[in-house]
């Protein structure tokens, strides 16, 4: 796919995933190309999973089985993220055991770390960790980074596996930030991929405390594998308020709900948390 053609993508998926469907003749005067052209690339979207085909256009699916590349993903709710990261970034204590998962949401959690000491700091992204290791080298916070071992993931940037997995057994870990494909009142937190929500889970296992870290699209979203039930997590960190029903949800099973400010210019959302 070129250059142009990868554009299109991410911007048709950043509208589907505000107007939870897309039409081929607007999209076509839109980006000004035929609407062969538009077909062809919700044909390509629907192989990748991201929606399906329907008359006319395309439509969001609620289930969803393969992730975008990390790299695409970075580009989508850039802002809603940014605002995310630099909130759960406040939660950070001074001499905490903190473990990071491989996200694109987490990786500005990472970023955003600054003046904090004494901090031990775990994380299977290959990502993360440069930009922890950069932070050391400014002095932005003090402390230490450890990389758990596993299988590399080319495409997510991450590592993943039974080492990861069991080097997580042995660590006493304060706080744990997740990030997550999909979230259902019926599902709970979810993955696209088993070995990913796996390392997930036992990231979450070995902490006191796990905050969750999910821009509003990710709502009403359930995904190929399951990372733990909702009750499981003690903060959920997002850039929208919740419903009614979430919030009734959130208060059963004691979990605090965060709401990031993201600045009105910058937000790409349109759309209110979804339901199940």
């Amino acid at each position: 796919m070129s250059v142009l053609a990868e554009g299109r993508k991410i911007r048709i998926l950043s509208e589907l995933e505000r107007e939870g469907k897309v039409l081929v003749v607007p999209l076509a005067r839109q980006f000004d190309v035929s609407t062969e052209t538009i077909r062809r690339d919700l044909q390509v979207l629907e192989k990748e999973g991201h929606l399906r085909r329907v008359y006319g256009g395309a439509i969001k699916s609620s289930f969803r089985s393969d992730e975008a590349p990390y790299t695409l993903r970075q580009k989508m709710y850039a802002a809603e993220k940014r605002a995310i990261g630099e909130r759960a970034a406040l939660l950070v204590k001074d001499g905490g055991t903190v473990v990071i998962d491989g996200g694109t949401t987490t990786l500005e959690l990472a970023q955003a770390i600054s003046g904090r000491r004494g901090l031990t700091i775990l994380t299977n992204s290959l990502p993360l960790a440069a930009c922890l290791l950069e932070s050391l080298n400014r002095e932005q916070f003090s402390g230490k980074v450890i990389m758990l071992g596993g299988e590399i993931s080319p495409r997510q940037r991450s590592i993943t596996g039974i080492l990861g997995e069991r080097m997580m057994r042995g660590f006493s870990i304060d706080q744990a930030f997740i990030s997550i494909g999909g979230v259902s009142l019926t599902h709970g937190f979810t993955d696209f991929d088993l070995s990913e929500a796996s390392m997930s889970n036992a990231l979450a296992e070995a902490a006191q405390e796990v905050i969750v870290l999910a821009d509003h699209s990710k709502f009403g979203i359930n995904t190929f594998a399951p990372i733990m039930p909702i009750e499981k997590c003690d903060f959920i960190v997002s850039d929208q308020a919740p419903s009614l029903q979430w919030q009734e949800h959130l208060r059963k099973r004691k979990v605090e709900w965060i709401t990031a400010a993201v600045e009105a210019s910058e937000s790409s959302a349109l759309t209110n948390i979804r339901e199940d």
